[in-house]
């Protein structure tokens, strides 16, 4: 017997009450709504939807074709006067042909360092005006971004840079989270995705204090643009 039935037996006991089991008492969702909410909605309609929702959280939105990712990333950073870039160290930046666009890119940025240490990681990321992510799921119902934590694109990278930038490719525009937690509980469940936490980013960093005034920033980055490629 372990430590948590001993522990909760000796509770029901005090109680004066019958022990009960979760399997006497299986878990029967009433109604399928968290997968079916805008599953009727086409590709079109989730983009739009989820243009709609990002605008509405001051999140600046963009889709664009893969070939021109390239000028849209540049037109950013000089829009940011980016002097400080930080970027993944992720297979995803070549698979949406970057390879060209990294090898010209000045200043010359620095890269979340998967075998570095916490403080130089840490360091790299509080010091960068602009950072270049690489997204996993854009949830239309809110204008959320979901990205998994890995050793290429560590929490802080999200949070601490001044200006943040995700890619997320069209065809991971989603419902809702139900989606991306399916999508999420797979890759986990085959070993294809490795991850201490998921990151749901909804904007740039917004704070009310007692007299509800909107102060940005304070706990996260100045501003949020998403791109979304469209490789529907």
């Amino acid at each position: 017997m372990t430590e948590r039935e001993v522990f909760l037996n000796h509770l029901a006991e005090a109680s004066g009450r019958a022990r009960h089991q979760l399997v006497d008492h299986p878990f029967a969702p009433i109604n399928a709504l968290p997968a079916t909410t805008l599953s009727d909605l086409s590709a079109e309609e989730l983009l739009d939807l989820a243009q709609n929702r990002s605008v509405d959280l001051q999140v600046d939105f963009q889709v664009t074709p893969q070939k021109k990712l390239p000028q849209v990333l540049n037109a950013w950073l000089k829009a940011q006067n980016a002097q400080n870039i930080l970027l993944p160290t992720d297979p995803r930046l070549s698979e949406y042909g970057l390879d060209q666009w990294l090898a010209h890119l000045s200043p010359t940025p620095r890269f979340w360092q998967p075998n570095a240490g916490r403080a130089t990681n840490l360091d790299a990321a509080s010091h960068a005006d602009a950072a270049i992510s690489v997204g996993d799921y854009l949830l239309a119902e809110s204008g959320t971004l979901t990205v998994a934590t890995t050793r290429g694109q560590g929490r802080a990278f999200h949070f601490l840079p001044t200006h943040y930038l995700s890619i997320i490719p069209r065809s991971h525009v989603v419902p809702r989270s139900y989606q991306a937690m399916q999508a999420y509980r797979q890759a986990l469940q085959n070993g294809t995705l490795q991850t201490s936490n998921i990151n749901f980013i909804s904007g740039p960093s917004n704070s009310g204090d007692i007299e509800m005034v909107l102060i940005v920033g304070v706990h996260g980055p100045l501003t949020v643009s998403y791109v979304v490629i469209d490789d529907a």
